[in-house]
């Protein structure tokens, strides 16, 4: 990639820094443990980090977690680059990013290629979340029932 005297390329921004030192964190924690320990210290470490967060987003994350949990048992709560996550058979389904992650407007619920959201030529992967009222909840539930169907 070239440079131009306008643009310089600035490096990562200390959001991202941070959350690639959370990332290695996570793997390192994850090698240590059993398998049976790693399970239940995973659910730990996400209702933990959701307890850090500030108050909007830390209320909208403990939604989240309790629709995608009841909504998809069978997916697994996990850390993903400091991030609480949700995996099926260890690959990643669906995360929630808060708004003070990367400073961002709002906080995104965000579904990775596992998820089977397909819906023609193009479909959302990420949705913005500023508020969880019962169309959304429901809304929530549904995707995250399709995402694992």
């Amino acid at each position: 990639m070239s440079r131009t005297a306008t643009t310089a390329y600035e490096g990562f921004t200390a959001e991202e820094r941070a959350a690639m030192k959370d990332h290695a964190k996570e793997l390192k924690t994850t090698a240590r443990r059993s398998e049976a320990e790693k399970a239940a210290e995973a659910v730990r470490d996400v209702l933990a980090k959701i307890a850090e967060m500030k108050d909007a987003d830390r209320v909208l994350a403990e939604r989240v977690h309790a629709i995608v949990t009841a909504s998809a048992p069978a997916l697994a709560p996990k850390l993903w680059y400091g991030m609480p996550a949700y995996a099926l058979n260890g690959k990643l389904v669906c995360h929630f990013q808060a708004a003070e992650k990367f400073k961002g407007r709002y906080a995104t619920l965000g579904f990775s290629d596992p998820a089977k959201l397909d819906d023609g030529a193009m479909w959302p992967v990420s949705y913005a979340l500023i508020e969880i009222t019962p169309e959304v909840e429901a809304r929530i539930g549904a995707l995250v029932k399709q995402a694992v169907s």
